[in-house]
């Protein structure tokens, strides 16, 4: 398995004339591969949250913030496991690794589905939960490797950006489908094992579709083939790092990493306090039923789809590669959805439909900019590592609290507190962005 895992050696150079259409051809393929991808990811990861009020329905032993101790466990999984699991990445075949990662985690949805007997220790669902955020670890650091070597400098923001939807497209189909499942089969468990079944298809899309590099394939570096190079490009850059060179050389010294990545716990709290408890808070608080959560769930994530593009575009056309600017711009409209959908506690279910089509239109920009800057402050064969980087602040610090953090302020604060912390959350998210605003990417057309 280690030997399959390994980086593709490089393979004899293609004649020159083949040279524009295969790279079109592999270029083509391996985006819809990690875009497949990565969205199939999303059907397996986030279906406890959906099951919540069931569970607590079944198994009114337990609380909120208990239930929300497993989605920690996932994410505190997650976060550690996108780190550990981007420097191995980096020194991987993302063909391989990615397809490994996503059918583990349908095998861990469907035993959740299919044996009810879990639910009956905490232990276990904790357990299960954590491994799943492991697994779940290798499908963001493969992709963000591909991307980097597959597309340059010039139009990573945009394409960074379209496939960024690819999660949003997963997690609101996740819903979709968890509710057909249901219908299907009369069964909550169908959430888990019923989404598990069209993940499984994604992973055949990944082995088919994802390639290594492209040097693998028998052409030259996208730096090369586009004459878009990168600051102090060289051919060193090429090179496989140790995990030494990555960590001490790129990573741990590197101030604006850490900046965006503090920022990144911060609006990861905003986002999973919002999502991750959109059926608690609307089954138990308000009274709406599944139909209209998965509803409001679906809203959300696909309201991301044109916000993030266009967080995309105006980063790279707009702000001419500044990340943080977009960064901040998107906070700001996020905190005036936060604030209405925090004030309709009594109020009709359209004005939470509005406000979590304003929140989810512009959270995810920032998200997906976060990720993009993180791969632009490091060279390309650190690219995975600095995305686990952000991503362990993210999932840690961020998601894990919105796990059982919101269920706990929720038992002992209320929902009004619960708004109240998101809100702060986003203002601080700002804060530590603009930390980064005095670094200006530039761009070569030859290298130095």
């Amino acid at each position: 398995m280690s030997s399959i895992l390994k980086p593709v050696p490089p393979a004899p150079a293609l004649p020159a004339e083949q040279v524009d259409s295969e790279y079109r051809r592999h270029r083509r393929n391996v985006f819809v591969g990690i875009f497949i991808g990565y969205a199939a990811y999303y059907l397996v990861r986030k279906n406890f949250a959906l099951a919540i009020p069931d569970i607590l329905d079944e198994y009114p032993q337990y609380s909120k913030a208990a239930l929300g101790s497993a989605m920690t466990g996932l994410s505190i999984a997650y976060g550690v496991s996108k780190f550990v699991m981007g420097s191995v990445s980096d020194r991987s075949n993302p063909r391989w690794f990615m397809t490994l990662g996503l059918l583990l985690s349908c095998a861990i949805a469907l035993v959740f589905g299919s044996v009810k007997a879990i639910y009956g220790s905490l232990v276990l669902i904790v357990g299960l939960q954590v491994l799943n955020g492991w697994v779940q670890g290798m499908g963001w650091p493969p992709c963000g490797k591909t991307m980097v070597h597959w597309f340059s400098a010039s139009e990573r923001g945009r394409t960074v950006a379209f496939w960024n939807i690819a999660h949003n497209i997963g997690a609101g189909i996740m819903a979709t489908l968890a509710l057909l499942g249901v219908w299907l089969f009369n069964d909550w468990g169908a959430k888990f094992y019923f989404n598990a079944a069209w993940a499984a298809l994604g992973a055949g899309v990944i082995w088919i579709l994802l390639r290594d590099t492209p040097q693998s394939c028998g052409l030259p570096p996208v730096e090369v083939h586009k004459n878009d190079y990168p600051p102090d490009y060289s051919a060193a850059d090429e090179r496989t790092f140790t995990f030494r060179e990555i960590f001490f050389g790129h990573i741990f010294n590197n101030k604006f990493l850490w900046a965006i990545a503090v920022a990144n716990a911060f609006v990861y709290f905003v986002r999973y306090g919002v999502v991750d408890w959109i059926p608690t808070y609307l089954q138990t608080a308000k009274g709406f039923s599944f139909k209209d959560s998965s509803l409001a769930w679906s809203l959300f994530e696909f309201a991301a789809i044109p916000g993030t593009i266009l967080c995309g575009w105006m980063s790279d056309k707009v702000f001419n590669g500044r990340r943080a600017s977009a960064t901040i711009l998107f906070m700001g409209f996020t905190l005036i959805g936060l604030v209405i959908y925090g004030l309709n506690r009594q109020g009709p279910l359209w004005i939470d439909y509005t406000a979590l089509v304003i929140i989810g239109f512009f959270v995810y920009g920032p998200i997906m900019i976060i990720g993009l800057h993180a791969l632009e402050l490091v060279p390309k064969k650190a690219a995975g590592t600095a995305a686990g980087f952000t991503g362990f602040f993210g999932y840690v610090f961020g998601s894990a609290i919105a796990g059982s953090g919101v269920g706990w302020i929720a038992d002992h604060w209320g929902w009004g507190g619960v708004f109240g912390t998101m809100i702060g959350c986003c203002l601080l998210t700002i804060v530590f962005s603009a930390l980064t605003l005095g670094h200006k990417p530039t761009r070569n057309s030859t290298p130095e």
